[in-house]
């Protein structure tokens, strides 16, 4: 069997049905909060082994270690039972397990989609353009919402065995939100797939009548789906974190795994901050990228002298796009705060206007800032040998002219 490969066209970016995230958020959704990729994936895959009509799951990254390759059993095995599943992983960040996801998943009726697939020596400005975003959906009635890939939380691809799991989140939801997630993920399938537009079209506007029938209201939670693409949505996840931190009253706790925000976003932490808010960062603690790591320490002596508390994850890797602020409003997904996901890549969040979801997520962050991280203090940081100064500047330097190649310059 063959895999569609086909690019998706800014013409194509234009179809209405991508507004799927176009309408407020309602309050008739059930959020559930999973802590880490072991908690997922096990929901996940017993979901997958009651579902009846579909299973749907786009990743970054599918890396066919033990738990990717328990997930890979079970999508087999629901495809061999009638069940529609559908996979799409991202050409750049799968490319080493694309040859081996085809096997694993395209022998047993599980339909396989690659999005911009890499290509050597190719260097046009589209291969930034990535989707980074994680959403699974099951029988139009569950989905996942988060930034964990399809991993173990033990393993790296890039790093071997880990001493401690990586710090990750995502949301298992129901209700209302099913439908802007259903209308999503259809739209992508549909432009990666070789059918006619006009059949395309009928198709998706008979599964969305089906999909409003079926996802009806479920609990009393207010969640919006906020998505980050190249045309409709370009600064919509940007924007609900600006908003939330501009009416913050008491706190704002980020916890980011890749942090070089913009002076929009950096302007409004520091007013925040000014203001008598207690605003809290959360950030990787070990190197994983050095570029980016010690890039974002070069931020660090303003964002401190205004009053702002960083605290560097020592346990493991921090991979989470999480934040809370006050008790009111939340945000977990798979977008970082750095111009490849504010800028480039497609992304997904869900923001939760919920005082006991925000509790219990703050706990969780709290816990981890107490327990398994490390606060930078201005006046440690005069003390570092100038050789630290100088790398982070170089570091910051090299992503800021990232940006600038990336003709982003001027957004950022």
């Amino acid at each position: 069997m063959q895999i569609t490969t086909e690019i998706p066209t800014e013409q194509h970016e234009q179809d209405t049905a991508t507004r799927a995230d176009a309408a407020p958020g309602t309050r008739a959704n059930d959020i559930r909060l999973l802590v880490g990729g072991r908690a997922l994936f096990a929901s996940v895959i017993a979901e997958i082994d009651k579902a009846v009509r579909a299973v749907w799951l786009e990743t970054y990254i599918f890396y066919l270690d033990d738990t990717g390759t328990a997930v890979a059993n079970a999508l087999q095995a629901a495809a061999r039972r009638g069940v529609d599943v559908r996979v799409v992983v991202d050409g750049f960040g799968s490319s080493e397990s694309i040859s081996a996801l085809e096997k694993a998943l395209i022998g047993h009726g599980v339909q396989f989609r690659v999005f911009r697939p890499e290509r050597k020596y190719h260097l046009e400005h589209a291969r930034l353009r990535r989707l980074h975003r994680k959403l699974i959906l099951i029988d139009e009635t569950v989905a996942y919402v988060g930034g964990i890939n399809v991993l173990d939380d033990m393993i790296d691809p890039n790093h071997g065995p880990l001493d401690a799991p990586r710090f990750d989140f995502a949301v298992e939801v129901r209700g209302a939100i099913i439908k802007p997630i259903f209308v999503t993920m259809t739209s992508l399938w549909i432009r990666l797939s070789s059918e006619s537009s006009k059949s395309k079209r009928r198709t998706r506007l008979e599964e969305y009548r089906e999909v409003r029938k079926q996802a009806g209201s479920q609990g009393g939670v207010h969640a919006t789906l906020l998505l980050r693409d190249n045309v409709l949505h370009r600064r919509r996840i940007e924007r609900a974190y600006l908003a939330a931190i501009a009416h913050a009253r008491e706190q704002v706790t980020i916890c980011n795994a890749y942090f070089f925000p913009g002076a929009k976003l950096r302007a409004a932490l520091i007013n925040a901050a000014k203001r008598g808010v207690m605003v809290r960062l959360l950030l990787q603690g070990r190197a994983e990228y050095p570029i980016q790591h010690y890039g974002t320490r070069a931020l660090f002596n303003e964002l401190l002298a205004a009053g702002i508390r960083i605290f560097e994850y020592q346990l493991g890797f921090l991979h989470a796009k999480v934040a809370v602020v006050d008790s009111d409003w939340a945000t977990v997904g798979s977008s970082n705060l750095d111009p490849f996901s504010l800028l480039l890549a497609r992304e997904a969040n869900v923001s939760i206007r919920d005082e006991a979801f925000c509790l219990k997520l703050k706990a969780e962050l709290d816990r981890a800032i107490d327990s398994d991280a490390r606060e930078v203090v201005l006046a440690d940081r005069v003390k570092w040998p100038w050789i630290f100064h100088i790398y982070n500047f170089v570091s910051y330097g090299i992503l800021r002219l990232g940006v600038l190649l990336a003709a982003k310059g001027l957004e950022y």
